[in-house]
């Protein structure tokens, strides 16, 4: 028999998501609307599969650049140079298999054993579980809650600052709270960073979503190409591509052959017909990503009047990302409370528990699903948090 007490205990105590064990629960459900995981209901564009299926015809099957395909990463830069307004190279580009991915590197290169992340909470919880797995720990600096609105304390953030701290992790706009970092915000981050000798992995995915309109604030506003700023994203939420696993890194270009052999021993590379899709989509996907972020835009309206109007509930409209992130009169433990909900009310919402201590009294939505699907899930939580009151 094997003994398992010589595994790593990285391994072996990585957390189970609180998210998935919902999701597990109630997916043959009925009639259920699904709003508990971080996607929307559209299925990949023809325009983008096409371009796929055409690599696959024309052979590309085979072993292909580490970084990714040179069309790619140049497609990469243009995009970004164009979304930032300002030049950007693609050698600072470097393709990756999926968003997680690319955390995961970006941590391998910052952390090892003993070193501290900040991770600004409630947070989406792969960040903390990459880093335990690097061995690292994190240290949680909560976000305040006013009104259902989320604020970042500057001062307890440079209080949380210890000596074994290597980075801190800033995801703007944030999943799940829609917190959306400002300008001046995102320029006293750099400023700490710069003055502690830190990183800043910056999670971007959700840049797009920003409701007041245009793109969020970015660290590409404030910052010079040498900050330590490590950007991580995805071709997931703009262009509908969850199931693709295809993001990338960008990051000072003299990373460019640490990052080749990061990608190297981990997937060695990702195939050449997603790489295909993916310039697809950032070439020819902006019409499609606009309409997105207007349908989510008049979701997210559509749900948080619902609930608001039952005047139980802590929730406030998030500048930014695709999530209502709330709290219900009366309820601390929303784990049991997601599974009542699924079982009574037939709307599937994640637990705020997986996403840190300072999620513990919150449920999570994702709204960024058909109008008359969020409206009627809105419906059901509303009427069944009434009848609770009753």
């Amino acid at each position: 028999m094997m003994n398992f007490d010589r595994l790593r205990p990285e391994a072996i105590t990585a957390p189970s998501s609180g998210i998935v064990s919902v999701i597990d629960y109630g997916r043959m459900k009925p009639g259920l609307v699904p709003l508990w995981a971080g996607e929307g209901d559209l299925s990949t564009p023809a325009f983008i599969s096409d371009a796929a299926a055409q690599s696959l015809a024309a052979g590309e099957t085979f072993y292909t650049w580490q970084r990714g395909l040179p069309e790619l990463r140049e497609a990469i830069a243009a995009y970004s140079s164009r979304l930032y307004g300002r030049a950007i190279d693609a050698e600072r580009f470097t393709v990756t298999s999926s968003g997680m991915h690319a955390i995961q590197m970006v941590l391998r290169c910052i952390v090892g054993t003993g070193d501290e992340v900040i991770v600004l909470t409630p947070a989406w919880p792969n960040c903390a579980a990459a880093a335990a797995l690097a061995g690292a720990s994190v240290r949680e600096v909560p976000l305040d809650c006013s009104d259902g609105g989320w604020s970042l304390d500057l001062d307890r953030l440079r209080d949380a600052i210890g000596p074994r701290t290597r980075a801190l992790f800033i995801n703007t706009p944030a999943n799940p709270t829609g917190w959306t970092a400002d300008r001046d915000t995102l320029g006293a981050l750099l400023g700490v960073a710069r003055e502690k000798g830190l990183f800043i992995i910056a999670d971007e995915i959700y840049g797009r979503f920003f409701y007041a309109g245009g793109r969020a604030p970015s660290f590409h506003d404030v910052m010079n190409d040498d900050d330590p700023v490590f950007f991580v994203n995805s071709f997931s939420k703009n262009w509908a591509m969850t199931g693709w696993r295809a993001g990338w890194i960008e990051a000072p270009a003299e990373l460019g052959t640490a990052f080749a052999n990061l990608v190297q021993y981990s997937t060695s590379g990702l195939a050449a017909f997603i790489q295909r899709g993916a310039i697809a989509a950032i070439e020819k996907g902006e019409p499609f990503v606009e309409e997105q972020v207007e349908r989510a835009h008049r979701a997210r309206d559509i749900f948080i009047d619902a609930l608001a109007a039952t005047n139980r509930v802590s929730i406030a409209k998030p500048a930014g990302a695709f999530y209502s992130f709330f709290a219900i009169d009366g309820i601390e433990d929303t784990r049991e409370a997601a599974f009542r909900i699924v079982d009574e009310a037939g709307v599937g919402l994640a637990p705020g528990s997986a996403f840190g201590e300072a999620g513990n009294r919150f449920l999570r939505a994702c709204f960024h699903r058909r109008l008359d699907e969020v409206e009627t899930a809105a419906n059901r939580l509303a009427e069944w948090i009434g009848s609770r009151a009753r």
